[in-house]
């Protein structure tokens, strides 16, 4: 019997125009050949114009889904996005020591692309206490790298220098997206565990585009589908730098404020079924073959 598609756990929000969230989530692992499963941890009001509300979900709640969902299915990688409170973050916490998942990515959603904060000071601290050291790779934009470590996050020098304070602070692998920065670049940053890192740059040409909603969800699903997929790190990201790029080059405009970027871009590639292709031919006749 076929082993299946891996599956990838998405630990996020809802977002109900689905560029980002758990729905995002969940095409971006099916475009990755993966079967996604979530856990929402809060419920907005949003569209591609604003967040309007967050309400974060009940902790009971979301320990009882984690439980069920590993207890149900073998999970090969998670995905953490938006948490939106303390209480989230702890919970989740206890989730990953109890369950010791081999890819742990944690995306540390501390603010929406329009502003809106989506996770207090209390929260970030304990994001960084408790998260950081389970996770195999976090994936921080210069903005969330900055709130983590308390320091200014405007250029490459400064992405290197926030990455090793990352590490200080427990962390083992770390991508700092810089897509929000003048030049776009991303850092990976790789501990060795004695104190210093491998550090490499990632540079691109901007894509111009008003369809840039989710673009951090889609890089660290696609970065957790890959590691479920067997991709070594380095790999992983590069791969889903291409996946994202193209996710933005390839969407659609929809909405009136920053569309999502198209996720399942890949369905467009393939070509398309006729009915031809699926009606099989009807015989007539009444004898016994």
């Amino acid at each position: 019997m076929p082993s299946g598609p891996p599956v990838v756990l998405s630990i996020a929000g809802f977002d109900p125009s689905s560029g980002a969230g758990v729905t995002a989530d969940i095409k971006t692992l099916a475009a990755h050949g993966c079967f996604g499963i979530a856990c929402i941890t809060a419920l907005t009001v949003q569209s591609t114009a604003s967040v309007r509300k967050v309400e974060p979900v009940a902790g009971k709640l979301v320990t009882e889904t984690l439980r069920e969902l590993s207890s149900d299915f073998k999970i090969a990688a998670v995905r953490i996005g938006m948490l939106g409170s303390a209480e989230l973050v702890e919970v989740v916490g206890i989730f990953l020591k109890s369950n010791k998942l081999k890819h742990v990515v944690l995306d540390p959603i501390i603010r929406s692309s329009s502003g809106a904060p989506l996770l207090d000071a209390k929260g970030i601290q304990s994001l960084v206490k408790t998260l950081l050291p389970l996770a195999e790779v976090i994936t921080p934009n210069v903005d969330e790298a900055g709130a983590m470590t308390g320091s200014k996050v405007t250029n490459q020098a400064e992405m290197k220098v926030a990455a090793n304070k990352l590490h200080e602070l427990g962390a083992k692998n770390v991508v700092i997206t810089g897509g929000h920065l003048e030049k776009a670049v991303d850092l990976l940053s790789m501990s060795n565990g004695k104190g210093s890192a491998t550090q490499e740059e990632f540079g691109s040409e901007r894509i111009k585009s008003t369809s840039t909603h989710g673009t951090g969800c889609a890089f660290a699903t696609s970065l957790a589908a890959n590691l479920a997929l067997g991709k070594q790190l380095y790999d992983a990201v590069v791969l889903s730098k291409t996946y994202v790029r193209t996710a933005i080059a390839r969407a659609h405009a929809l909405g009136k404020g920053h569309g999502p970027v198209n996720h399942l871009y890949r369905l467009e590639e393939q070509p398309r079924a006729t009915a031809a292709d699926v009606l099989l031919p009807v015989h007539g006749g009444g004898g016994a073959h």
